[in-house]
């Protein structure tokens, strides 16, 4: 997923802030292109993130993305640090077994207003990777649907819906939004048409046994 410099998230905590010469030494050559006062402090933001097992090239991404806008050294270094504390949010609500793009999926789900408890939530229920549940609920967010009518939706149909089944949902909410359906509205109505499509494909699938 890619993230907009406008709406940041991902960072970690407190010590971060100070650049130690250990960060220095294992600097990722394309933060050379950042401003000198940025590049030491985004640095220890990348170590530190390593050192907690939390994945570092959206930090990375993110740094070069704000030096590729010119962006001021002060930005750059602020929305990095958003971003890693995001992701330990996110791991906070999915747990230590989350992969880097679930982690990365759910940091954008949280800064698009998305409860911990409900990623939390997703995790208990759903067994696949929650990486595309997790995308969904942020563009239908991001659509103009309400953050609770998402979650409410997206929690409806993770346990048993696949991610193709997930993607159509979403086209399925955006479609009649662009068509004048109140977001809400539009949501409700396409969830309730995925989960019987759901379980009509879940007992097809049942009747062929080995078949996928």
């Amino acid at each position: 997923m890619t993230a907009r410099w406008s709406g940041p998230a991902f960072g970690l905590v407190a010590a971060m802030l100070v650049a130690g010469s250990a960060a220095a030494q294992r600097l990722d050559p394309r933060l050379e292109r950042l401003d000198s006062s940025a590049r030491p402090i985004v640095a220890a933001l990348v170590d530190s993130a390593r050192a907690a097992a939390l994945p570092t090239e959206p930090l990375v991404q993110r740094a070069l993305e704000g030096a590729t806008k010119r962006a001021p050294a002060e930005r750059i270094v602020a929305a990095v640090r958003r971003l890693a504390l995001d992701l330990g949010h996110a791991r906070d609500a999915l747990g230590p077994t989350a992969s880097p793009t679930e982690l990365g999926a759910a940091a954008a789900a949280l800064r698009a207003g998305a409860p911990p408890a409900t990623l939390t939530e997703l995790r208990r229920i759903r067994r696949e990777s929650l990486t595309v549940p997790l995308a969904v609920l942020t563009d239908l967010v991001g659509s103009g649907v309400p953050v609770d009518s998402a979650a409410a939706a997206v929690l409806s149909l993770a346990a048993k819906a696949r991610d193709a089944d997930l993607v159509e949902f979403r086209r399925a909410v955006e479609r009649d939004i662009a068509l004048g359906a109140p977001p809400a509205s539009a949501t409700a109505t396409a969830a309730a048409v995925a989960a019987a499509a759901v379980q009509v494909n879940a007992g097809a699938r049942q009747q062929r046994p080995g078949r996928p």
